[in-house]
């Protein structure tokens, strides 16, 4: 008896591991359901096994569900951490202010230095009640702003400055205090422990140490600003100091002199300075009023600018050793050669005339010691527009002069120069220039002709003469020198013919521009000295902004009776200090190459009180 039976469709009986075998011959319908004709191994991927599926699955969730795990703990951690992640410590640390290397005088005596400090911060988001923090901070840190301090610390920042640089006896209270969210982090502070002395040289840095001016801001361009802001930590002991050419006692002597000097004569400001002629180190500089750089204040007030560097000025007769030095260089004079001095000078509608008139015919020594703006003029008119340009420009009169110092000014030129400002300038007027820029050409007409940048950081006089151009021939800087020594026995400098130094100067006063308009009665002063004339080593240079005359100088205001006065007392206080004795001997042939050409001092002035 046959019997039917019913097999499930596609070998479903068949054990799972064996996979059902379909010939060449299988039907059509069967080919097409179980995937005939497409090779094995990719058969094999699309295949789901329901049996192994299902554990793949729970696998996966699982995996999901503790990455889920983590990410949220991490959530809380950091939602429950205190708030001093190491985030907001990376971005106090560079908020700390960073080391800057020290400062030091010539003579390695200490102008500026870092000192260890700590400031107190705030975390706002930690603080319970900011109302009583505020109250208790301020009982104990006075001199902070209640309402600002408020405000900070009310932000959703998570870090804000308390106080800067706090003393030791304030960290004690701070800490006395218990207020969670306050804390203290240790940083450098810039302090100078001489104060204002030296202080438009120094500059100042701010509370995070960054140099704001001065030699502090030179300091952060050379490279170190590069090395904080790369993240690069250093200690002050590991970089190098930095030595100025600044000596501290001369800077100290020079800055008393010039004070009790615009006391004296109740100007409105004044300036001086030391210069090395041989090397263009700047020995010691003072502007007044200044500031102590230990104290914050703005850099932009006009009151405190350094007029040595940024103030320009008419420099007054001071500019007439130029002038006859472009003449005696190039031959178009020498020192026999006459001037007509005998009346005014006219030039269209105006008038030049002496302050010391002879009205006769002067000598070119006579033009330097009476300091006759004629006689002046009409040798600068010998030269010719052109020429002179030329001269004021190669001796760095014309043209923006560069130091380490940041701050400095262009001069004022004249647009159109023609030969009215020839003479003018020829002078001292019509041309305004930073005092040091001054100091830098009669420097060049001391030291033998050599045109030398001023440094305020120490140097040879190997390395000052290496790229220093020759601006005039040694002959012509021994005749200025002379004519600086002939100035000060028996001309308008007198006042700095201190026995024992065989000093030589010129004086200038400049009446002052007030409102496009030259002011009769006020005026600045400049007074140039060398040291000593036969063989110069220092140039000295004192400027008075509106000094005021005296009673004992029948009222009189010119440079001789303040800038030269303040002049001679530097030189005698500050000369011993800097190495240079008193020779009371004078030397025998001061001028050798004069002297071999025929002159001396005899007969080349006659005596008198001059003083301009």
């Amino acid at each position: 008896m046959n019997q039917h039976i019913d097999l499930p469709p596609d070998h479903a009986l068949l054990p799972p591991e064996i996979e059902p075998v379909i010939l060449d011959d299988a039907p059509p319908s069967l080919k097409k359901r179980r995937g005939f004709g497409i090779p094995w191994g990719l058969r094999s991927l699309g295949v789901m096994r329901i049996d192994k599926s299902a554990g793949r699955i729970r696998k996966v969730v699982a995996a999901f569900f503790c990455l889920y795990l983590v990410i949220c703990g991490k959530l809380i951690y950091l939602g429950l951490k205190p708030e001093t992640p190491q985030s907001l410590r990376t971005a106090a640390s560079e908020a700390v202010s960073a080391a800057r290397p020290a400062i030091l005088d010539r003579n390695g005596e200490v102008l500026a230095t870092d000192v260890k400090t700590v400031s107190v911060f705030a975390e706002p988001r930690r603080i319970i009640d900011k109302d009583e923090a505020v109250e208790l901070l301020t009982a104990v840190l006075p001199d902070v702003n209640a309402r600002d301090l408020r405000t900070r610390i009310g932000s959703r920042k998570g870090f804000v400055w308390v106080k800067r640089a706090i003393t030791p006896k304030e960290q004690e209270e701070v800490f006395r205090l218990g207020l969670p969210g306050i804390g203290f982090l240790p940083e450098n502070k810039r302090v100078y422990p001489n104060g204002p002395i030296a202080a438009h040289v120094l500059g100042f840095a701010n509370v995070d140490n960054v140099g704001i001016a001065g030699m502090e801001k030179y300091i952060d361009g050379k490279g170190l600003a590069a090395l904080h802001g790369a993240g690069i930590q250093m200690k002050s002991d590991d970089l190098k100091p930095v030595v100025l050419s600044l000596d501290l006692k001369a800077t100290h002597a020079l800055r008393d002199e010039l004070s009790k000097g615009i006391e004296k004569f109740r100007a409105k400001a004044g300036a001086a300075a030391i210069l090395d002629v041989n090397t263009g180190e700047v020995i010691a500089m003072a502007s007044m009023p200044d500031f102590d750089p230990n104290n914050q204040m703005d850099p932009r007030d006009p009151s405190i600018i350094n007029r040595m560097t940024v103030g320009v000025y008419e420099m007054g007769s001071t500019f007439k050793a130029l002038t006859l030095a472009m003449a005696l260089d190039a031959n178009r004079v020498n020192l026999n050669t006459r001037i007509d001095a005998r009346d005014n000078l006219h030039y269209g509608r105006f008038t030049i005339h002496d302050f010391h008139a002879q009205h006769r015919m002067l000598s070119v020594p006579e033009v330097f010691t009476y300091s006759s703006n004629i006689g002046t003029a009409r040798i600068a008119l010998m030269m010719g527009v052109e020429a002179h340009k030329a001269f004021l420009r190669k001796t760095g009169q014309l043209d923006r002069m560069r130091t380490e110092l940041p701050e400095s000014a262009e001069p004022i030129v004249p647009k159109n120069w023609g030969e009215l400002n020839t003479m003018t300038i020829a002078f001292g007027h019509g041309l305004a220039v930073a005092p040091l820029q001054a100091m830098m050409a009669v420097g060049a007409l001391s030291n033998g002709g050599y045109m030398i940048t001023p440094t305020f950081l120490k140097r040879g006089e190997d390395d000052a003469k290496k790229d220093a151009p020759r601006v005039i021939k040694p002959e012509t800087s021994e005749a200025m020198r002379y004519l600086m020594r002939l100035n000060a026995e028996v001309g308008s400098a007198k006042a700095v013919d201190i026995k024992g130094y065989f000093v030589g100067g010129k004086t200038g006063t400049a009446d002052k521009v007030i409102n496009g308009r030259y002011a009769k009665d006020i005026v600045f002063t400049t007074f140039t000295a060398i040291a000593p004339s036969d063989k110069p080593k220092y140039l000295f240079l004192t400027v008075m902004d509106e000094p005021q005359g005296l009673p004992e100088n029948h009222g009189s205001h010119v440079a001789a009776y303040n800038s030269g006065y303040v002049t001679g007392r530097i030189i005698e206080r500050v000369s011993p200090l800097l190495g240079m004795p008193p020779r009371f001997d004078p030397p025998q042939q001061p001028f050798p190459i004069l002297a071999r050409m025929g002159y001396g001092f005899a007969n080349q002035m006659p005596t008198g009180s001059i003083s301009h």
